[in-house]
């Protein structure tokens, strides 16, 4: 029997994956959506969430599906006011009229700040990977892509970059780091022994983004590579939130290339 294709499936994030947004928020959206919204003043009179729940679902994307990315949700958001009164909601839609204004040529922003604003709110971001964007500059520094691990002869010395995902030190190990880094292409896994780990403390414990020189290993069908020399590559997150200066020519509030993007991990002991 021929093999049916499975159809594609789409992965919906919930709410709390949202940082700062309050559970009894979410539920009152959820509660008076019915139908669903049209628009960000739609979900204001109905749903009445103050101002800073608003905010943190704009800056999470989530008005994406009204057709208003983060930039175009937040400007639409600075018109409300307080939100209405439930008893005066109805009424107030009923009687309120059909206000038009021309709509403002905001500045598009970029796919790497869209990523980077993913990031901040959400923790995660299902645009684009965040290594993605310095891939060519990591390949001219001589870094290995995860994917290409498997295809490198062993006990071969390399350089890698990835995010940090996890950190574990098992009491068992005798003082070994074992770190999860991941970069667009997929996962590698570092082992630190103690006086790598003792070397390079700092760079080991704060980078969010990691680089690393060692030699590959494998044991049993895990590869592995056995750090000598550990790098601090977060700086180089900032270049996701510079302007595309052809199409963002409002100067931004402060220099983009001075905001870290923090890349929060899971760290075990």
């Amino acid at each position: 029997m021929a093999s049916r294709m499975a159809k594609p499936c789409a992965l919906r994030l919930g709410f709390r994956q949202i940082k700062g947004f309050a559970e009894k928020d979410a539920t009152t959206l959820i509660r008076a959506r019915a139908g669903g919204y049209v628009a960000p003043r739609d979900l204001w009179r109905r749903a009445g969430l103050g101002g800073g729940a608003l905010d943190r679902l704009a800056h999470a994307d989530a008005f994406r599906s009204l057709g208003l990315d983060r930039r175009q949700a937040l400007w639409a958001l600075k018109g409300l006011g307080p939100p209405p009164l439930p008893l005066f909601a109805a009424s107030e839609a009923l009687a309120e009229p059909q206000r038009t204004r021309p709509e403002p040529a905001l500045p598009e922003m970029t796919l790497g700040q869209h990523v980077a604003e993913d990031y901040t709110a959400l923790s995660l971001s299902l645009k684009r990977h965040p290594v993605a964007f310095l891939r060519p500059e990591l390949a001219r520094d001589g870094m290995v892509r995860a994917a290409d691990l498997a295809g490198l002869p062993l006990d071969r010395r390399l350089a890698i970059a990835g995010l940090v995902l996890v950190r574990q030190r098992p009491g068992t190990a005798s003082g070994v780091i074992f770190v999860t880094i991941e970069d667009e292409t997929g996962v590698a896994n570092l082992i630190l022994w103690p006086a790598v780990f003792e070397a390079y403390r700092r760079v080991a414990l704060g980078a969010s983004l990691l680089g690393c020189i060692g030699r590959l290993q494998r044991e049993g069908i895990v590869m592995h590579i056995v750090a000598e020399r550990l790098l601090d590559l977060s700086p180089r997150l900032r270049q996701l939130r510079r302007p595309n200066q052809a199409a963002d020519d409002v100067p931004p509030r402060r220099p983009p290339d001075t905001a870290d993007l923090k890349i929060q991990s899971r760290d075990f002991h």
